[in-house]
């Protein structure tokens, strides 16, 4: 069976759907292949998202990764939307959810890394839900 495909989607891609495809790289490699993008882009990943990942999980998201927009993106299985505030478009796929993440951007470096223990989590469930056939994949 070929890994699913999972989507993170963000306004700019230079935030939370950067640090969603990091940490899924970190535990869930195996599970499925991990992507973000996002309806416009920023010239660079968020330097404290950057640094955050870096310090937790020792990922340097500057070395594997860039801001992408969404055309960029192959046919995905799952779409995660970050919690932007925004409509994203469709994006087609079999499985859809928001995941509300509130954005760190411009707060401290403990709120930077809340939002990524709260990915990590999130992950993790979402990975399990994969193991355990959960989505109409």
């Amino acid at each position: 069976m070929n890994k699913p495909k999972v989507a993170f989607i963000c306004l700019h891609n230079s935030c939370r759907s950067q640090m969603a495809e990091a940490i899924s790289k970190v535990y869930a490699a195996k599970i499925y292949d991990a992507y973000s993008a996002g309806t416009e882009i920023k010239n660079e990943i968020n330097p404290d998202a950057v640094d955050t990942i870096y310090e937790l999980y020792g990922v340097n998201m500057e070395k594997n990764q860039k801001p992408k927009l969404i055309a960029s993106l192959p046919a995905v299985d799952i779409v995660i939307t970050m919690g932007c505030g925004v409509e994203c478009p469709f994006i087609p796929c079999k499985y859809r959810e928001d995941w509300g993440i509130v954005d760190p951007c411009g707060k401290t470096f403990d709120e930077y890394t809340k939002t990524a223990r709260t990915i990590e989590d999130k992950i993790r469930t979402l990975s399990e839900r994969i193991r355990n056939n959960e989505f109409p994949l």
